[in-house]
């Protein structure tokens, strides 16, 4: 197990938006963090009322958006307009190019994500969207799939041999993932606190694993966490 704490993060504060980024990314960059697998960003992000990205451009990604809290406009080259708020997880594949803009839609909130970068399995992808709503109740004390690359129970597809879980715990419930032999699994705690194998981990840390082991889960107090499980 390696540990990632939330202080050891990039960070960037420019007033509208506060981000912090797990691996290299625009101004920050540590060769050491490149990526982990196939996972090559996650970003947490807080984006002040009325602010956001413009229209920008992005090739050969699979690019996830989890919302935390609050909500978040998006537009893009395919025709999409949608308004996607805390429960809603998106998917855009990049391919050979997707252009689009996201910002937060409430003139007095701030909104809370996590946008996560995957590295497709191929190149030059037919651009693609998909979003979909997951409720509390489907990850409550228990692993909720939210993409993976067949799709597989109502999942989002990701083109990368991925799967992406959530999970909402209350104090004091456990959970446990087996990871398979070849397997790694990145595991970011997106609020409250966990012990994971009798180590504390706070909002925003992470923990990486690899090899055939078994994760121990135990929340200190209530909780949402993702886990990626990836090839190694």
């Amino acid at each position: 197990m390696q540990i990632r704490t939330s202080q050891q993060r990039g960070h960037a504060n420019h007033g509208w938006l506060d981000s912090y980024h797990s691996f290299s990314f625009a101004n920050y960059y540590d060769p050491k963090w490149m990526g982990f697998s196939v996972l090559r960003v996650i970003n947490e992000d807080v984006i002040a009322p009325k602010q956001g990205f413009g229209m920008h451009s992005h090739a050969d990604m699979e690019i996830i958006t989890y919302v935390l809290q609050g909500n978040l406009a998006h537009k893009d080259s395919l025709g999409n307009v949608e308004v996607i708020h805390q429960g809603h997880v998106q998917r855009m594949t990049a391919g050979t190019g997707i252009t689009h803009s996201e910002f937060n839609a409430s003139n007095t909130e701030p909104v809370h994500l996590l946008q996560i970068w995957i590295l497709p399995n191929q190149q030059g992808l037919k651009p693609s969207y998909e979003d979909k709503f997951f409720t509390d109740e489907q990850k409550q004390n228990q692993w909720c799939l939210l993409a993976s690359e067949n799709a597989e129970a109502g999942s989002l597809k990701v083109h990368q041999d991925m799967a992406l879980y959530a999970a909402k715990l209350s104090e004091r419930n456990q959970l446990e993932y087996a990871l398979k032999d070849n397997r790694s699994a990145y595991l970011q705690v997106a609020s409250g606190r966990v012990e994971i194998n009798q180590k504390q981990f706070n909002a925003g840390d992470a923990g990486m694993f690899d090899a055939a082991q078994t994760l121990q889960i135990k929340a200190v107090d209530n909780a949402e966490i993702l886990l990626f499980d990836l090839p190694l």
